[in-house]
C-alpha cells in the first residue's frame, strides 16, 4: 500500500481479517520489520556460532561467524575472504590453540603489527578483519 506521506507499507492479513503492517519502507530509504530479519546465516542481529572439534581451515562460508574450535587450531588462506569480511574465533578448550597464517596471506596483529602465526590462549577470543583478499588484521584477548 502507498501511503500518502511516501511510505509503502506491505500488511498481512490475520485471521478475523485484521490487517497488520510486516514492512514499512520510508521516505527516508529506512525499513521497519515487524518480525525478525534473517539472511543466509539467519537473525542479522545474532552472530552465528560454528563449532570445530578438530583442525579448521577457514572457508569463504565463515564470514560473520563466530568459529568455536577445541583442538587443531585454525588456517587462514589466501583467496577466501573480501573486503571487510570478519571472523571470530573462539578458544574454546583448556589449551593454546595455534592461528595459522596461510602462505601468500599476511596476518597483522594490532597490537603489535608483526605478522605471522598468531597463539590463542585457552578462553581466548580473536576477530580478524580482512583489509583485502591476501592481508587481515587480528586482535582479541589471550592472543599472543
Amino acid at each position: 500500500t502507498n501511503k500518502d506521506d511516501g511510505r509503502i507499507v506491505f500488511e498481512t492479513r490475520t485471521s478475523g481479517s485484521s490487517i497488520t503492517p510486516a514492512l514499512t519502507l520510508h521516505s527516508s530509504q529506512n525499513a521497519t520489520f515487524a518480525g525478525t530479519v534473517e539472511d543466509s546465516k539467519g537473525p542479522v542481529r545474532r552472530i552465528v556460532q560454528a563449532y570445530k572439534s578438530s583442525a579448521h581451515t577457514l572457508v569463504v562460508g565463515d564470514a560473520g561467524k563466530c568459529i568455536q574450535i577445541t583442538t587443531g587450531g585454525v588456517t587462514v588462506n589466501n583467496n577466501i575472504f573480501t573486503e571487510g569480511d570478519a571472523v571470530t574465533i573462539v578458544n574454546h578448550s583448556g589449551s593454546d590453540q595455534t592461528i595459522t597464517q596461510g602462505s601468500s596471506f599476511t596476518l597483522y596483529n594490532s597490537a603489535d603489527a608483526s605478522t605471522g602465526n598468531r597463539t590463542l590462549a585457552a578462553r581466548g577470543m580473536a576477530t580478524i578483519w580482512f583489509a583485502a583478499e591476501n592481508q587481515g588484521y587480528i586482535s582479541g584477548a589471550g592472543l599472543s
